[in-house]
C-alpha cells in the first residue's frame, strides 16, 4: 500500500473547485479510481466533470492525513 496526493479540480455547480486529496492506494490507478468514487459519492460529481492534474507518490513520513497514516502503518 502506498501513500498518493491528488490535485486538480471539479466542476460544483457553475464553479470549478480546486482539491487535495490523500489516498492510500496500492498503484496509481486505483488511486485514481478512488478518488473519482470519493468526489462522486460525497459531492455527487460525475466523473467527467473531474480533472486531475497532478497524482504525486508521497513518502509515509510526509503523509499528513490521519487516516491514510492510519492505513499505510495496517499494512506495514
Amino acid at each position: 500500500m502506498k501513500a498518493f496526493r491528488i490535485s486538480g479540480r471539479f466542476r460544483m455547480g457553475r464553479r470549478w473547485q480546486a482539491f487535495s486529496k490523500e489516498l492510500a492506494a496500492s498503484d496509481e490507478a486505483a488511486a485514481r479510481e478512488k478518488l473519482l468514487s470519493v468526489l462522486g459519492s460525497q459531492h455527487g460529481v460525475p466523473r467527467k466533470y473531474v480533472a486531475i492534474a497532478l497524482v504525486a507518490e508521497v513518502p509515509p513520513d510526509q503523509v499528513e492525513d490521519h487516516a491514510v497514516r492510519y492505513a499505510l502503518e495496517a499494512r506495514a
